[in-house]
């Protein structure tokens, strides 16, 4: 699989992943599970119902399962050790979604935080060119020595 699909790949489980912690927490935040979370005392099982029957954590836990299958389409192509980092953007994202669409805080250390994710993403993204530029070398070094 080209080089390009397979990060198209990884960039979708990322976003898919993401818009699914998005839209669950607006879910939950939902007039109607609040009501339902706060009478669960009284009734667990409507509570519980309502919740799993809520549009919107319906739509959330389909977008996190769309997701996986797309992980492990790229799984299947990608090592783990370079498509798992990925992962750390759709940390950033959820972070950003927070702040910029719930309105929710971002204290100076949840912006270093996010800072080194990025920084660490970066650093692997790097380390992936680099042995793919060793391996061409190798592989023109072998196909010169046989000449």
């Amino acid at each position: 699989m080209a080089k390009a699909m397979l990060l198209g790949l990884i960039v979708t489980s990322v976003l898919l992943s993401a818009a699914a912690q998005l839209i669950l927490k607006i879910g939950m935040s939902s007039a109607t599970v609040q009501g339902a979370l706060a009478q669960s005392e009284q009734s667990l099982f409507r509570a519980a119902v309502v919740i799993a029957t809520s549009p919107l954590i319906i739509l959330g836990l389909s977008c996190f399962i769309l997701s996986a299958v797309v992980w492990l389409l790229v799984l299947a192509h990608v090592d783990l050790s370079t498509a798992y980092p990925f992962i750390g953007l759709g940390l950033v994202l959820t972070v950003a979604s927070g702040y910029f669409i719930l309105g929710e805080p971002m204290p100076m250390t949840k912006l270093v935080g996010v800072g080194a994710i990025v920084f660490g993403v970066v650093l692997i993204g790097l380390s992936v060119s680099s042995k793919d530029r060793t391996e061409k070398l190798s592989g023109t070094l072998v196909q010169t020595s046989r000449l």
